[in-house]
């Protein structure tokens, strides 16, 4: 979808910030379009620079309402009309004034009265809105529709005042709060003057026996709350009382409801305030299930870890009465590969995200894995490269993997001192890749990883071609022995 800046490149002064204020303009109104029950197009004039006459306008969006039927069938988005065209455009730009109260026209098979209203910004008109609505519909309106009518009137005058969209209201209008889902009118001191059919079925599910009107708001809400939530930790007499854009939530055994509060302005001074609601039972309730669900999942990863750490240290007791030096060594190497497992369960024990820090890990398993070699003071480690987060399903095989390379270098390629060990890692996009790297005796003349009988190198190909779906290669480099991993994210 184009932006604005495609419709009026070279062709209009606008500066980036006030392209970005019709930005924020497009963001929040349809608030201003389901009020008026109208269509809005918002046109920018065409011109060399301010000091010049416009030659026409572009429309640069459009925006329907959803709560009544649509003017236009089509989009007018990239439409242009010339100076003159639409004289009530003209005025509004001119005079920077709103301008209301227009003859409605026949368009088709519907009689449309169209309003223009100026968008101000920092001392300037950057742009007009053309407001579309049917006549028809006009003229036997509800007490919803007069009140949503005047609450969209003191919204437009606030555009072409320059005081909507609010400063600094990008994140508490998303999620975004729809006018349909029950809408609250407040007087300057916080007293509900009419409250939408939804809005108080809202009240009444959470247990409110009365109308609303009347009322202050926030007393009602806190008769009804028994927890709140906001953003700055202040009470619910401050939040809703009108006085300032802001987020509120309130929570009983009915349900949970959210307030978006909306400040009206006259000027400089506050005549009011509206407050759209929005029912979030069931939205908080999948968040506390997902939370219980994280916890759980975190919980599992700690039992996991304990369980194979307490298998690894009963096996480490039974290598110690063990007289013969093979079962013995296989059984620490039964205890090394289980402790590398256990590190990657612990690392998701404490993770929030799901996900593993392999870099982390993977330093812890080279810590691990030397304190077990009686060699370890005799070589020098060399790492670059990281591989950030992984998921589990390939940060567990990986781990053991890593290991059994590491110590498949120790055990049989570094027999000399002064030997080096490099671990290089690199990820691109959708792949990585992990290259072990010695400089000590090099691969057995004939060697072959499909044929090798090494246990550690057979586990090493299997996990690689089976849970990580790469690929392993050992081969003689320049640098050395070079196990290189491949593998896919």
């Amino acid at each position: 979808m184009p932006n604005i800046e495609d419709y009026i490149e070279g062709r209009s002064p606008l500066s980036s910030e006030q392209i970005h204020r019709l930005r924020e303009l497009v963001a929040d109104w349809q608030l201003l379009s389901d009020l008026s029950f109208a269509d809005l197009v918002l046109w920018v004039p065409l011109r060399k620079d301010f000091k010049s006459w416009p030659t026409g306008y572009v429309a640069v969006a459009h925006i329907r309402p959803t709560t009544s039927a649509t003017v236009f069938a089509h989009d007018l988005i990239g439409d242009e009309i010339t100076w003159g065209q639409r004289p009530r455009i003209d005025e509004a730009l001119s005079n920077a004034e709103i301008i209301r109260d227009a003859e409605p026209e026949q368009i088709g098979e519907q009689l449309i009265k169209e309003e223009t209203i100026p968008v101000h910004f920092e001392g300037q008109v950057i742009a007009v809105i053309s407001r579309h609505r049917d006549a028809v519909l006009m003229r036997q309106p509800s007490r919803l529709e007069l009140n949503y009518r005047e609450i969209a009137h003191n919204l437009y005058r606030m555009v072409a005042e320059g005081t909507f969209p609010y400063a600094d209201s990008n994140s508490l209008f998303d999620p975004a709060v729809r006018v349909g889902d029950g809408l609250i009118r407040l007087d300057v001191n916080g007293v509900v003057s009419y409250a939408s059919p939804n809005a108080r079925s809202a009240f009444s599910r959470m247990g409110w026996p009365n109308e609303l009107d009347s009322f202050k708001l926030s007393e009602v809400a806190t008769k009804v709350a028994t927890k709140s939530f906001e953003a700055q930790e202040e009470g619910l007499e401050l939040g809703l009382s009108g006085k300032s854009l802001r987020r509120v939530e309130i929570e009983n055994a009915g349900g949970t409801i959210e307030f978006l509060v909306l400040p009206l302005l006259a000027g400089t001074d506050r005549i009011g305030a509206i407050v759209l609601l929005q029912n979030v039972t069931e939205l908080r309730r999948r968040e506390r299930e997902l939370v219980t669900k994280d916890a759980t999942i975190r919980e599992i990863h700690h039992r996991v870890k304990n369980n194979l750490q307490t298998v690894s240290a009963l096996l480490r007791l039974q290598s110690r009465r063990i007289d013969d030096p093979a079962a013995s060594a296989a059984l620490n190497e039964a205890v090394r590969r289980i402790s590398s497992i256990a590190l990657v369960h612990e690392t998701l024990s404490s993770s929030t995200q799901g996900s593993v820090a392999f870099d982390d890990v993977l330093d812890r398993l080279v810590t691990h894995t030397f304190e077990l070699s009686t060699r370890a003071s005799e070589i020098e480690i060399k790492r670059s490269g990281e591989l950030g987060l992984l998921e589990s399903r390939i940060a567990t095989p990986l781990a053991l993997v890593v290991t059994e390379l590491i110590h498949n270098a120790l055990e049989h390629g570094l027999a000399e001192s002064g030997t080096l060990l490099q671990i290089e890692l690199h990820r691109d996009g959708a792949d990585a890749s992990i290259s072990i790297i010695d400089n000590g005796v090099g691969l057995p003349q004939g060697f072959s990883l499909a044929e090798s009988s090494n246990l550690g190198l057979q586990i090493v190909r299997t996990l690689t071609e089976n849970e990580l779906r790469g690929e392993i290669t050992i081969f003689q480099s320049e640098q050395g022995t070079q196990a290189k991993l491949t593998f896919p994210l």
